[in-house]
């Protein structure tokens, strides 16, 4: 398993405030989801809407082994958006989806209780 996937890892070292707002974190709805071909480890490339100011952004995702492509259309997720792009074999991922490890390993996504507007921010 990976260290950031391993319940048994330690805190990460404080930061303050300022630090944590600068990392911006918000709710989408995916729309679109098809299977990513191409990718080295079986992944997903989601459309998600973050809403009118902010838009649709595409993020590849290692989730197929705790979901079905149908059955992410319509789900929220958070993700981080002010990551750089990052280049995903054929495709441009430009923001990084959330979710927590399993028991397996396997990534869980990470979602709010009940629906919010697309484009809300963590805080």
């Amino acid at each position: 398993m990976h260290l950031l996937h391993d319940p048994a890892t330690p805190a990460a070292d404080p930061i303050d405030f300022d630090t944590f707002l600068k990392v911006d974190i918000r709710i989408g709805t995916i729309v679109a989801a098809e299977p990513f071909a191409k990718a080295r480890k079986p992944a997903f490339i989601l459309q998600i809407d973050f809403g009118p100011v902010i838009g649709t952004k595409k993020s590849s995702a290692q989730i197929v082994a705790n979901y079905a492509c149908e059955r992410l259309i319509g789900r929220q997720v958070a993700a981080v958006l002010n990551f750089p792009p990052r280049q995903i074999g054929p495709i441009m991922s430009e923001v990084l989806t959330l979710g927590f490890a399993d028991e397996a390993g396997e990534v869980t996504l990470f979602a709010p209780d009940k629906p919010v507007p697309n484009g809300s921010r963590l805080f």
